[in-house]
């Protein structure tokens, strides 16, 4: 399913990235999102990548990034919703963003957030800095912190 969105002259913040998602809050299969950010970072368009199963998401840089290059998207916020509640990443969460990180650098893209949301509450992986941005502009990478110490 693909949303197109009006631009607004500024970028959105947070809360209006959030509410962009809200509809996935509370479904019970796992829905994974992607919103086509342009160059000044004002969304372009909403797309539904997968829908998954009660508990588990399959996703795959390949489907994700297919909706933001026809966009010529410049970047782009992915989310995806956790129907039992419990919006704290799982490992395979981490890995899939760390995935995601590598292909979107490949693609000239930048993932500028991850977003998980549930019906009690949302995590962002920005937001705890777990992307961190290393100014793509000047050449270094990308990365997400692993979470583990050393």
């Amino acid at each position: 399913m693909v949303m197109w969105l009006f631009m607004s002259e500024k970028p959105p913040t947070y809360s209006e990235i959030l509410a962009r998602f809200n509809f996935i809050r509370k479904k019970k299969q796992e829905y994974f999102i992607c919103l086509s950010l342009d160059s000044g970072q004002r969304p372009i368009v909403r797309r539904t990548v997968t829908i998954g199963l009660l508990d588990t998401g399959l996703v795959h840089p390949r489907e994700v990034f297919a909706g933001p290059i026809k966009d010529r998207a410049a970047s782009v916020v992915v989310c995806h919703n956790h129907p039992s509640g419990d919006p704290t990443p799982s490992r395979h969460d981490i890995e899939a963003t760390q995935q995601l990180i590598a292909a979107a650098q490949l693609l000239g893209l930048h993932l500028r957030d991850h977003i998980i949301v549930s019906k009690t509450g949302d995590y962002s992986f920005a937001a705890h800095g777990l992307i961190e941005d290393f100014f793509i502009a000047q050449n270094q990478p990308q990365r997400i912190k692993d979470g583990s110490s050393g």
